[in-house]
């Protein structure tokens, strides 16, 4: 999943809590501010749970965030990335 907007206080925070209250688990986590613009940018590497969660419940859910929070926010199955990198 990736992050990208303004950067603000609070972000981390709260995109990994609604992560834990989906029950998902943050594998890997990268994290940059890009530019003179102070732009945030984060990748995550994210096991998700399907028993507390499914997928769309988690992107809808993280959407909400980047609503709130005024940055992008996108997650994308596994399944589907690597098919997009594959000859």
């Amino acid at each position: 999943m990736s992050v990208l907007g303004k950067d603000r206080s609070g972000v981390v925070a709260a995109i990994a809590t609604t992560l834990a209250d989906c029950g998902a688990n943050i594998d890997d986590i990268s994290q940059t501010i890009l530019g003179e613009g102070r732009m945030f940018s984060m990748t995550m590497m994210v096991t998700l749970d399907p028993a507390v969660a499914d997928f769309n419940t988690v992107q809808e859910r993280l959407a909400a965030d980047g609503e709130r929070l005024s940055m992008q926010v996108l997650i994308q199955r596994e399944d589907v990335f690597q098919a997009m990198y594959e000859i």
